[in-house]
C-alpha cells in the first residue's frame, strides 16, 4: 500500500460511481481513511468494500447544507480530524436558457456549486487545524462556453472561480485546487459513448485521441491531496488529454498537405 496520504481522513462526495468511486478507491489505497458520501446508498457501500484501509459511508444530498452539516461532523467524530475534502458530486443538464425550468436550474445549481460552498464552509475550520486542503471537481465546460450545456456552463465556471477565492482567502491554512476533465468514460457518458458520432467527434477534437478512465482523474487528486503538492494552491488542473490546447481553428494540416 502507498503510503501518499497515510494519517490523513479524507471526505469524497459522488463517491458511489464514476470518478468519485475512483478517487475514494485510490485514495483508500494511497493510505487515507475515507469517507464515502454519496445518496446512492447501495453503491457507497460496493464501493467501500473494495476498498483497502478505513473506509465510512454517509448518505448526503449535497444540495442540502443539513446533510452536508452532519456529514463532516460525524466523519470528524469518527475519526478525530479532518484533512481532505473533495467536493465532487454534480450533474449534467442539457437545455438552452429558453427551454430549462427553474427547477432544472436549481438543482444543477444545488448539486454542482451550492454543494461546494456547504462543504467548504462546514470543513474549513477542521482544515485550517489540519493544515488540509480541498479538492474541487469542475470540468472544461467551466473554462468556455458549450452547446445546449448553459446550466452546466455557469455552475462549472462557478466551481473554478469558487476554489481560487477559496484559496486566497484560507491560506496559508488550507490548499484549495480544482480539477477540469474532460470527456471521462462513466456511466454518466453513457449516451455519449454509445454514439459514434459523438465519439468520432471527440477523437478528431482530444489529441489523445481517447477519454480518460476515472481512474486517471483519479489519480491527479491524489497528488493534489498528497505533501508532494504542497505548494500548490488556487490551481485549476486540466486533465483533458489536451482538448482545451486547441484555439478552435482548423486542422491546417489536413487541408494544406503540410504533413507532407
Amino acid at each position: 500500500m502507498s503510503s501518499q496520504l497515510s494519517e490523513k481522513t479524507a471526505i469524497v462526495t459522488g463517491a458511489a460511481s464514476g470518478i468519485g468511486k475512483a478517487v475514494a478507491t485510490q485514495f483508500g489505497a494511497a493510505g487515507a481513511s475515507v469517507v464515502l458520501a454519496d445518496i446512492d446508498t447501495e453503491g457507497m457501500s460496493e464501493a467501500a468494500e473494495s476498498i483497502d484501509g478505513e473506509t465510512l459511508t454517509i448518505e448526503t444530498d449535497v444540495s442540502d447544507s443539513e446533510d452536508v452539516d452532519d456529514m463532516v461532523a460525524e466523519t470528524v467524530d469518527e475519526f478525530g480530524s479532518l484533512e481532505v475534502l473533495v467536493n465532487n458530486a454534480g450533474v449534467g443538464t442539457f437545455g438552452h436558457v429558453t427551454g430549462l425550468s427553474n427547477e432544472d436550474w436549481d438543482r444543477t445549481i444545488g448539486i454542482d456549486l451550492d454543494s461546494v460552498f456547504y462543504g467548504s464552509r462546514a470543513a474549513l475550520p477542521h482544515l485550517e487545524e489540519s493544515n488540509g486542503c480541498i479538492i474541487n471537481t469542475a470540468s472544461i465546460s467551466g473554462r468556455g462556453g458549450d452547446h445546449g450545456l448553459e446550466a452546466y456552463n455557469a455552475v462549472k465556471g462557478g466551481v473554478r472561480n469558487l476554489t481560487k477565492a477559496l484559496a486566497i482567502n484560507h491560506g496559508p491554512d488550507v490548499r484549495v485546487n480544482s480539477v477540469s476533465p474532460g470527456l471521462v468514460l462513466t456511466d454518466a457518458t453513457q449516451d455519449f459513448q454509445d454514439s459514434e458520432e459523438i465519439m468520432d467527434e471527440y477523437e478528431e477534437r482530444i489529441p489523445l485521441e481517447r477519454g480518460a478512465d476515472p481512474e486517471e482523474i483519479a489519480s491527479v487528486m491524489v497528488f493534489l491531496a498528497s505533501d508532494a503538492a504542497s505548494y500548490v494552491s488556487g490551481h485549476d488542473l486540466v486533465v483533458d488529454g489536451g482538448m482545451t490546447a486547441s484555439a478552435g481553428q482548423p486542422k491546417f494540416a489536413t487541408y494544406l498537405d503540410l504533413d507532407e
